[in-house]
């Protein structure tokens, strides 16, 4: 495989990558390489779980999301998340799960998300970063399910992480 770097910024480097398929053939495809990130269900003790009501310049306006973020150099995806709960909703968890991970658009992006459920919570003050605009809200549990499957919550990640969470509460 080649690369010819096209663009590299703080988040995404971009490039165009020559290379052999599985069937023998050579293909040309301009590829986003992403650190990957990490996302985190927050259920407290009454069942509800922290979403985020965060402003999305580039999808268009306001989103419900989990808090999550991007894995910082040397950081494992479980200290990203534990991070990312703490700056984003002021909270720490006692105890962790993992959920998983998912690949959030492979057709150009090698971008993989690390999915947690995170129980045991206590709060402590937030760190939103300059060009983050976020609300916190606790969601009941049966409400963010409902959100999901009408179209209230849009983002990927927060819908599989919804879901993934669900399947290990109902246990």
């Amino acid at each position: 495989m080649t690369r010819t770097p096209l663009y590299k910024g703080a988040l995404v480097d971009l490039g165009r990558e020559r290379f052999t398929r599985p069937d023998g053939r050579e293909q040309v495809l301009e590829v986003v390489r992403h650190p990957g990130g990490a996302a985190v269900a927050a259920v407290n003790e009454t069942d509800a779980v922290c979403l985020l009501r965060q402003y999305r310049h580039a999808a268009g306006g306001w989103l419900w999301e989990l808090p999550a973020g991007k894995l910082e150099t040397g950081e494992t995806p479980l200290l990203t998340a534990q991070r990312e709960l703490e700056e984003e909703a002021g909270l720490v968890a006692a105890d962790w799960r993992g959920l998983g991970e998912v690949l959030t658009t492979p057709g150009f992006c090698d971008e993989v998300i690390h999915l947690f459920l995170a129980t045991g919570l206590s709060e402590t003050p937030t760190d939103h970063q300059d060009d983050e605009l976020i609300e916190c809200h606790w969601v009941p549990w049966a409400q963010a399910l409902e959100w999901a499957g009408d179209g209230t919550i849009r983002d990927a990640k927060t819908l599989l992480g919804l879901y993934r969470a669900a399947e290990l509460i109902r246990e």
